[in-house]
């Protein structure tokens, strides 16, 4: 739109407002008043609304992945700050853990890698073995092939590394 198309509107809405009665331009200010009240919440409150309302939930997520994130690093540090394994004693501590799995779980050493093959093995277990094998042998997960099974059931393999010559990692 051009300027003299703005002006002939604007003429246009000077007359009839003019020709309008009082009780139709005070309706005309309220709906107007209204309308832009409206656009106001709706755009500026609102979502400014929302925002301080969800901020506290956030805050709490973020606080307990901060505790998450800072317990894994005193774990972390707990047992970096273990003696080493020697070989035959991680060996020893994996095959253990690894029997405790029952038929489900199959170890096969090669080097400073261990291989476990798992056959519908519970995450729980899985989970508990895990665990076992970091602390008692000081092996660590490199690679893992995991699917699901059956709910709750898993299968697949993963490739450990135990520390060459009771090495620390």
């Amino acid at each position: 739109m051009d300027a003299s198309s703005l002006q002939d509107l604007r003429q246009q809405w000077q007359t009839r407002w003019s020709a309008m009665a009082p009780r139709e331009r005070q309706l005309l200010t309220a709906a107007a008043w209204l309308l832009g009240l409206t656009l106001l919440v709706l755009v500026a409150i609102r979502p400014a609304w929302r925002t301080l309302s969800e901020a506290p939930k956030q805050l709490q997520a973020l606080d307990a992945q901060l505790d998450d994130m800072r317990r894994l690093a005193r774990e972390a540090e707990s047992l970096r700050g273990r003696p080493p394994v020697p070989p035959a004693q991680a060996e020893a501590a994996l095959k253990a853990a690894t029997d405790r799995l029952g038929k489900g779980a199959q170890l096969s050493l090669q080097g400073d890698r261990a291989t476990v093959s798992l056959s519908k093995v519970s995450g729980a277990d899985l989970a508990t073995w895990l665990d076992e094998v970091r602390a008692g042998a000081r092996a660590r997960p490199v690679e893992a092939q995991l699917g699901l099974v059956e709910p709750g059931l898993y299968a697949g393999s993963i490739v450990l590394a135990l520390a060459p010559g009771g090495a620390p990692r």
